[in-house]
């Protein structure tokens, strides 16, 4: 498809085009992640996970939805390439909250400037990491003000963060250093990605098929939705509690998150069916 980079930079309220550089890569990814949200929602509502170009840039960009990793760096990497970035995707594992070696279940992306690879990630729903180099050892502060690090061991490359669990979506941050995914930098075939998208998609008993996950990055902290329990970190401030009126949620995800969603559709993500029961 021939990307519009004009909508899309109306999208992400970009006025200028950066620069192919380590300065507009950064920008490029800040501007997508504060204003496309992190949702799983369509997959909840029983339509699925389309991660060809075509259907990504139709939810996001013209109809103004979010999407999760698949959706949101398909998107930033045909955005990047359009721009004349070298990118390709890459597998990753998340082990952020994770009890037992995960899956190959999310998708980043490789984006090489001046012969230096660099990390790129505009669909991690858990938390705001910025670009980092490909350097063990390398280290960023987020705007938010978390400390984040690349490292190498036998899984691979891993990134890790510390800062305020406040600016994530709750699950289980911890204190101190903080793992948040480890990938390789193996050659990702577009059928890898529709296979690893289909199970994260469609596999009993897994984060976004057992929960409605939602998120978005503030200018200074984070918001989410998980299920009913909503979480804010703005500023410095916390706001935390749990919304038991389906026309409260609807109001929020329109308000914080710029998501617009029927009220068939809230009540078809079953989320108040107990509350309603009482």
């Amino acid at each position: 498809m021939s990307f519009d980079l004009d909508a899309y930079f109306e999208r992400i309220r970009l006025a200028e085009r950066p620069a192919c550089d380590p300065d507009g890569l950064a920008t490029l990814q800040r501007a997508h992640r504060l204003a496309i949200p992190f949702e799983n929602l369509d997959i909840r509502l029983g339509r699925g996970s389309a991660i060809d170009s075509e259907s990504v840039f139709a939810k996001l960009v013209t109809r103004r939805r979010g999407g999760y990793c698949f959706e949101q760096n398909r998107l930033f990497c045909d955005a990047l390439t359009a721009l004349g970035f070298a990118v390709r995707p890459l597998l990753a594992r998340v082990w952020f909250g994770a009890t037992a070696t995960p899956g190959r279940t999310h998708m980043v992306l490789l984006v090489t400037i001046d012969g230096q690879g660099w990390l790129a990630d505009a669909g991690f729903g858990g938390s705001y990491s910025p670009i980092m180099p490909l350097i063990d050892g390398a280290k960023a502060t987020a705007p938010d003000g978390v400390l984040f690090r690349l490292t190498y061991d036998k899984r691979g490359w891993v990134l890790s963060r510390d800062g305020n669990p406040a600016t994530t979506d709750g699950r289980d941050a911890g204190e101190g250093w903080v793992e948040q995914f480890s990938f390789t930098l193996d050659e990702v075939p577009q059928i890898d990605l529709a296979m690893s998208n289909h199970w994260t998609a469609t596999a009993p008993n897994t984060r976004f098929t057992d929960l409605v996950v939602v998120s978005i990055v503030l200018p200074h902290g984070f918001a989410a939705l998980t299920d009913r329990a909503y979480r804010r970190h703005s500023a410095g401030e916390d706001m935390a509690g749990v919304i038991d009126d389906p026309r409260v949620y609807r109001l929020r995800l329109s308000m914080m998150f710029g998501i617009d969603l029927t009220e068939d559709e809230v009540a078809r993500l079953g989320l108040f069916e107990a509350v309603g029961a009482d």
